[in-house]
C-alpha cells in the first residue's frame, strides 16, 4: 500500500530534501548505489566480474529540464566509455542509458535525445560495449523505441527494456523478437494510470509470463530483469521449451538485492548481469527501489530506528 506513496516522493523536491538530510539515508542508498564517482562503479564492475558476474551500468539521473544539464549526462557516458575501453572492461560491462536524462522531456526532446545518445553508442561500440535504453513512464516509450529503431541501424546490438505492467508491452515484444534484438524484460516501477497499466500485482506478473514466452519463443536475446524466484524458474522452464541454452539468454538484477540469488544462478551455469548505479542523483532511483519490495522499505526503516 505504501508503494503508490514512495513513488510520488520519486518525484518530489521536498521529500528529496528531507530523505537526502536524514543522517542514515547515505548508508544504506550505499547498499544499492555503488557510488558518486566514475573510479567507484569501476571498482564495482572488477569486484563483480572476480565474482564471475556482468555488469550494466547507469549514471544516475533523469528528468532533465535544462539542455546544460542533457550536455552534462552525455559526457558522464563518454567518460564512461572511455574508461570501460582503457580498462578492457567493455566485455564484461556495457551501459544503460535514460533518455530523459539525455534531454527527451525537453522542447524537441526526441531530436536532442537522439543526438545526445548518437556519440555514446559510437564510444560505446569502440570500448567493445554496447548500450541499453532504459525504459521511464508510459510518455516515453514510443519516443524511446523510435530511438532505437534509428540507432539499430548501426548498432543492431543497442537494447531496449520493456516493463510487463503496460497494456501495450505484449505487442511490443512481439515487435522486437527479432533476430539480433536485445530486450529486458522487467515489471515496471513507475507510478502508472489504470488506463495504461495493470495494477494488480497478480495481472503484472501474468502479463510478464506471457512477454516472457514471446521473448522466448522469438529470435532476440532476452534478459531477464527479475529477482522473483517464481519468473526465475518460469524463464529457466521457458528456455528449455524453447531449446535456449545457456549464454543465449541471460538474467539481470539489481546492486544490492538477491546477491545469494545471483551468485547461485552464475554458479549454475547461467548468465547473470548486475545492473550497477552510480552518481550523485540517487534519489529517484532509490525510492523506486524502496516501493519494489517491502524487504527494501523494512530494511531502511530498521536503520533509521537504529540510528533513532
Amino acid at each position: 500500500m505504501l508503494a503508490p506513496v514512495l513513488l510520488a516522493a520519486s518525484r518530489s523536491a521536498r521529500m528529496r530534501k528531507i530523505v537526502a538530510a536524514a543522517p542514515v539515508t547515505r548508508p544504506v542508498v550505499d547498499r544499492f548505489v555503488a557510488g558518486e564517482r566514475l573510479d567507484d562503479a569501476i571498482d564495482v564492475v572488477r569486484e563483480l566480474d572476480a565474482r564471475g558476474l556482468t555488469v550494466t551500468l547507469d549514471h544516475l539521473g533523469e528528468d532533465v529540464t535544462d539542455p546544460s544539464e542533457a550536455l552534462r549526462a552525455r559526457d558522464a557516458y563518454l567518460r564512461l566509455a572511455e574508461a570501460l575501453h582503457g580498462e578492457s572492461l567493455g566485455a564484461r560491462a556495457e551501459m544503460s542509458v535514460k533518455l530523459s536524462a539525455f534531454g527527451q522531456a525537453l522542447a524537441g526532446g526526441h531530436d536532442i535525445a537522439l543526438a545526445h545518445i548518437t556519440p555514446v553508442v559510437e564510444a560505446a561500440a569502440e570500448a567493445n560495449t554496447t548500450v541499453t535504453l532504459d525504459m521511464e513512464d508510459h510518455t516515453t516509450v514510443d519516443s524511446t523505441l523510435a530511438i532505437l529503431d534509428v540507432l539499430r541501424d548501426r548498432f543492431p546490438q543497442t537494447g531496449a527494456v520493456v516493463q510487463s505492467y503496460l497494456f501495450r508491452t505484449e505487442e511490443d515484444c512481439r515487435a522486437l523478437a527479432t533476430a539480433g534484438s536485445r530486450v529486458r524484460l522487467v515489471k515496471g516501477a513507475y507510478k502508472e494510470p489504470a488506463t495504461v497499466a495493470f495494477q494488480d500485482k497478480r495481472d503484472v506478473d501474468r502479463a510478464y509470463v506471457r512477454c516472457l514466452k514471446i521473448l522466448m519463443a522469438g529470435g532476440g536475446y532476452p534478459m531477464v530483469g527479475s529477482h522473483d524466484p517464481r519468473m526465475i524458474a518460469i524463464a529457466q522452464d521457458l528456455a528449455r521449451r524453447f531449446g535456449r541454452k545457456a549464454g543465449e539468454y541471460e538474467f539481470q538484477m539489481l546492486y544490492g538485492i538477491r546477491e545469494a540469488e545471483q551468485e547461485r544462478l552464475v554458479a549454475a551455469g547461467q548468465r547473470v548481469r548486475v545492473y550497477v548505479p552510480y552518481g550523485t542523483d540517487w534519489y529517484g532511483y532509490f525510492m523506486r527501489r524502496l516501493a519494489e519490495r517491502p524487504a527494501n522499505l523494512a530494511f531502511f526503516v530498521r536503520s533509521l530506528a537504529g540510528r533513532g
